[in-house]
C-alpha cells in the first residue's frame, strides 16, 4: 500500500485483486476512453472527415495517457471527460481538432464502461469456475460422510457434508449462468448524441457516403461489443440494475455458505472451521480464539454488494427523460466497489472451500446424540409393516423420545436406542438388533449421496476435459 495523507479507499489496496483494481483504475478508464475516440475518428474517415493521417497519431497516442496533466485541466473547467479530451488533444498536434466530432459525453463514456463491465464480469467468472471446482471436489470427498441435519437451528434429520456442499453450488451454478447471460447482453450506448436522435451525426455526415448507422456500426465493432438499438442521452440505466442485481445475487450465495460456516464452527456444533494459521492471531484479547475471519470477511462485504443493488436500482428508476445527472457521482463508486467486493468474496470463499476442515469426532458425536430421534421414523414404519397399529407404536416412541430427550439436554447420553430395543411390546414385532440397526442414523440419508455425485459430476462435465 502507498501511504497516502489523506482517504484511501480499502477497495484500492486490501480488498480485490490487483487485476480487477487494474481494470478500474484511473488510467484504465482514460484509456478506454481514447479508444472510444479513435474508433470514431476511424469510422469518421470513411466520411472524409479525418485523414488516415491524422487517425494513425490519435492511435499512437490512445495508451499516452496523463492522469495529472488531464486533472489539471479539470481543476479550471470542472468537466472530467472534457480535461481528458484536451489532454488528449494536446498529444495529438495534428489529429487534436478532429476529436469527439458530433459525440456527447456519454457517447463515449458509456460504451467504454460497457466493455469495463464485461471484462470485470469476466474476472468474476473466470474466478465463480474455479470456485465450482473446488466445491465439486468437496462433494467428491464428503459424499458419504453422514452428518446432522438442523432446520431452524435445531436438530433435524441426517444428510451429508457433501450433499450441504452440494445445495451452495447448485445455487452457485445459476449464479453463474446468470452473470454470463448478463455479460453475453451487455450492449453500449453506441453512437447517438445528446438526447439519442443522432442529429448531430446526421449534420455532420450530410454530404458524405457515410451514415449515422454505418458510423455506429463501425465503431462498434472496434470496440467489440453491440450497441443498444434506442438509448437517450446515456445507456439504459436499467442495464446496470441488472448488473448489480446478479452481483448482488452471487454474493448472497458466497454470504449463506459463510454464514454457514460460522454457524457450524461454534463450538455448539464443531463440526466445520476455516484454516487456521501456527502463527495466525484470532483476538487482541483472548490468545485461544479461532474466529472464523474470512467467513465474517465474505459476509461483511456480501451486506455492502447487497445494498449497492439498492443503488443500481434508484438509478434506474430516477432517470427521467431523456437523462438526469444524480446517478453519475455514485457510478463512480457503486460499480467499481460491486465488483472488487465480489471478487475479494470469490477469493476468500476459494480459500474457505480449499481448506476446510471436517471435525469427523464432533460429526459422529452429533450424529450420535441427535441422529436417533430421526431414524425413529424408520422403526416406526418397519413396526407398522410388521403388523404393529401405528398409533400405539408412535405413542410409546414419543413416550420414549421425550425421556431421551431430556437426558440429552442435561448433558447424558443419548438412550434412545436402548430404550426402543428393550421395550417389550416394540420387540413382540421386531427384533432388538433390528430396531438397533434401523435407528443408526447414518444410513438415514435417502438418495442424497447420488444426487450429490451427479451434481459434481454436472459441474465437471462442463469444465474438464
Amino acid at each position: 500500500m502507498v501511504e497516502r495523507a489523506d482517504y484511501v479507499s480499502p477497495f484500492s489496496w486490501r480488498y480485490g485483486s490487483a487485476e480487477m483494481r487494474a481494470l478500474w483504475s484511473e488510467v484504465e478508464k482514460r484509456r478506454r476512453w481514447r479508444r472510444v475516440w479513435v474508433a470514431l475518428a476511424e469510422a469518421q474517415a470513411a466520411g472524409g472527415l479525418v485523414t488516415a493521417a491524422q487517425v494513425d497519431e490519435l492511435a499512437a497516442h490512445a495508451d499516452a495517457v496523463d492522469v495529472a496533466r488531464a486533472q489539471a485541466i479539470e481543476a479550471e473547467i470542472h468537466h472530467d471527460l472534457m480535461a481528458e479530451l484536451r489532454a488528449f488533444a494536446e498529444q495529438c498536434p495534428s489529429a487534436g481538432g478532429v476529436l469527439h466530432l458530433g459525440a456527447t459525453s456519454a457517447d463515449i463514456q458509456d460504451n467504454a464502461e460497457a466493455t469495463r463491465q464485461r471484462d470485470a464480469l469476466d474476472i468474476v467468472l473466470g474466478r465463480l469456475d474455479g470456485l465450482l471446482r473446488a466445491f465439486a471436489g468437496g462433494i467428491e470427498r464428503w459424499a458419504d460422510r453422514a452428518c446432522m441435519g438442523w432446520t431452524h437451528l435445531q436438530p433435524a434429520e441426517p444428510t451429508t457434508v457433501g450433499y450441504r456442499l452440494a445445495v451452495y453450488a447448485q445455487d452457485l451454478l445459476a449464479d453463474e449462468a446468470d452473470l454470463r447471460r448478463l455479460r453475453d447482453s451487455l450492449r453500449g450506448k453506441g453512437l447517438k448524441g445528446a438526447v439519442g436522435t443522432r442529429a448531430s451525426y446526421a449534420a455532420l455526415l450530410d454530404g458524405t457516403d457515410l451514415t449515422p448507422a454505418a458510423m455506429e456500426d463501425a465503431v462498434m465493432a472496434r470496440l467489440g461489443i453491440d450497441a443498444f438499438p434506442v438509448a437517450g442521452q446515456v445507456a439504459p440505466r436499467a442495464q446496470e440494475r441488472r448488473l448489480l442485481d446478479g452481483l448482488a445475487g452471487l454474493a448472497g450465495t458466497l454470504y449463506r455458505f459463510a454464514f454457514d460456516v460460522r454457524l457450524l464452527q461454534s463450538p455448539s456444533i464443531g463440526e466445520w472451521s476455516e484454516s487456521f494459521g501456527e502463527r495466525q492471531v484470532g483476538s487482541s484479547a483472548m490468545p485461544f480464539k479461532r474466529n472464523p475471519i474470512r467467513a465474517e470477511k465474505v459476509d461483511s462485504l456480501g451486506r455492502y454488494v447487497a445494498a449497492l443493488a439498492r443503488v443500481g436500482w434508484d438509478n434506474a428508476a430516477h432517470s427521467l427523460l431523456e437523462r438526469t445527472l444524480d446517478d453519475s457521482a455514485n457510478r463512480r463508486a457503486a460499480i467499481p466497489d460491486a465488483f472488487l467486493a465480489v471478487d475479494e468474496m470469490l477469493i476468500t470463499t476459494q480459500k474457505l472451500i480449499d481448506g476446510l476442515r471436517i471435525d469427523e469426532v464432533a460429526v459422529e458425536a452429533n450424529l450420535a446424540r441427535y441422529g436417533a430421534f430421526a431414524a425413529t421414523e424408520r422403526v416406526l414404519m418397519a413396526l407398522v409393516r410388521a403388523g404393529a397399529d401405528r398409533q400405539v407404536m408412535h405413542e410409546r416412541i414419543r413416550a420414549h423420545s421425550m425421556a431421551a430427550w431430556e437426558s440429552v439436554r442435561g448433558g447424558g447420553e443419548n438412550p434412545l436406542v436402548d430404550r426402543l430395543a428393550g421395550d417389550d411390546v416394540l420387540t413382540v414385532y421386531l427384533p432388538a438388533e433390528r430396531i438397533r440397526g434401523l435407528m443408526d442414523a447414518a444410513g438415514y440419508t435417502g438418495d442424497a449421496v447420488e444426487r450429490a455425485r451427479a451434481l459434481a459430476g454436472a459441474i465437471r462435465a462442463g469444465r474438464d476435459g
